[in-house]
């Protein structure tokens, strides 16, 4: 069954955040856009590149109001070593949720079990807490920050625009559709 206009399930986790731990729960997601980005652990190969990366695009996430949660199901206390060791990972100013018992994991549907590891999952999720994008690859490959930057600002635009769609390669001021008989045939 598709996570898509799911509520996000209860729960309650620790991160790591601007140098203190901090406690993280479904209630942090509602009244604000926030992604979600699964990676399998820390201090491996693709996972920094992807968290780098995200940093970069961090503060153009945060024009648009929305809050990035990494998520691994390595501890709160190694994403802490993890942020001290690591140039890439030093630049990090999103919250890095430590899922040791993969509780979070799993209600995103992204674990791999017989590796207690999770699956490079991104959800983004409106400020209702509701799934509006749900996307899984395998762990070889890695994911883009200005692709999903594109696309939630997608998703805040067809929920901003009731009736209106976002076509392919979509960006902000670009048209949109309204979905009618009409344009049936005629795309």
């Amino acid at each position: 069954m598709s996570l898509i206009n799911t509520q996000v399930k209860p729960f309650k986790a620790t991160a790591f955040h601007n140098g203190k731990f901090v406690p993280v729960s479904e209630e942090n997601f509602l009244g604000k856009w926030s992604v979600v980005v699964f990676y399998p652990a820390d201090f491996t190969f693709v996972c920094p590149t992807e968290l780098g990366d995200l940093a970069d695009q961090y503060a153009e996430f945060q024009k648009l109001g929305v809050e990035i949660y990494g998520v691994s199901t390595d501890t709160h206390f190694t994403h802490k070593a993890w942020h001290d060791t690591s140039d890439t990972i030093a630049k990090i100013q999103y919250p890095l949720v430590g899922d040791p018992t993969g509780a979070l994991t799993r209600n995103f549907d992204v674990m791999i079990e017989e590796e207690g590891l999770a699956l490079r999952g991104t959800f983004v999720i409106n400020p209702q807490g509701e799934i509006k994008l749900c996307e899984i690859h395998d762990n070889g490959i890695g994911r883009d920050a200005k692709e999903l930057l594109r696309k939630v600002q997608a998703a805040q635009y067809v929920a901003a625009h009731p009736g209106e769609v976002c076509p392919a390669k979509w960006t902000p001021g670009a048209e949109t559709l309204k979905p009618s008989l009409d344009l049936v045939g005629k795309i």
